[in-house]
């Protein structure tokens, strides 16, 4: 069985363009820290634990190897969004040869979702694309951010896009497989959590 999946790309072309979001209250305690030393295992478990409510589903066979040597490739990083010292969410950036740098991913834990953290952590994201060259001394300066975002993520996800100075340059409709991504555990997500075995 397959679905119809419209997918929309979108950049910006200066740093100009991006429209800051406002930050969480600082009781929030929001901390967006980069994952400097790469790890498989914490960058899967970034990837269930947000891909799995919007089918994430193309790194899930990759292997320990794969994992490692994507993480280890000159100009991608992972910055991670912390509420209260529990990860809410993260991005990804990984630096083209041409200049550009791509939002490979990003999205919040399905529980931080509406609290102002989606807006804050893309808006730091972004910042962090722009000024990547000065942490990778050997990459182009960065011309360009683009990012893809499909009818199978959030809601919001296009308009939170938008919203933050990023234009669609290009739309596709594709027919890809109805497949649903397992998430960190079987039943994971605050729809099921608690509820009694079988339910």
């Amino acid at each position: 069985m397959s679905i119809s999946v419209t997918t929309w790309y979108l950049e910006q072309t200066s740093p100009a363009d991006l429209s800051p979001a406002g930050e969480p209250p600082a009781e929030q305690d929001l901390r967006i820290v980069r994952s400097e030393v790469p790890s498989p295992e914490f960058s899967r478990f970034l990837h269930t634990a947000v891909g799995r409510h919007v089918n994430w589903t193309d790194r899930l066979t990759w292997s320990y190897a794969q994992w490692a040597a994507h993480l280890g490739r000159p100009g991608v990083e992972t910055w991670v969004a912390y509420e209260h010292g529990t990860p809410a969410g993260f991005i990804e950036l990984a630096a083209e040869a041409d200049g550009s740098v791509e939002i490979v991913y990003f999205g919040l834990v399905p529980d931080f979702q509406g609290r102002r953290v989606g807006g804050h952590l893309l808006t730091y994201g972004t910042e962090r694309a722009w000024d990547l060259a000065e942490r990778w001394p050997d990459l182009a300066r960065t011309k360009r951010v683009w990012l893809h975002t499909c009818s199978q993520d959030g809601p919001h996800a296009k308009a939170n896009y938008e919203r933050r100075g990023f234009r669609v340059y290009k739309t596709t409709v594709t027919e890809e497989p109805d497949v649903t991504a397992p998430g960190p555990w079987p039943g994971a997500g605050p729809t099921t959590a608690g509820a009694p075995a079988g339910e």
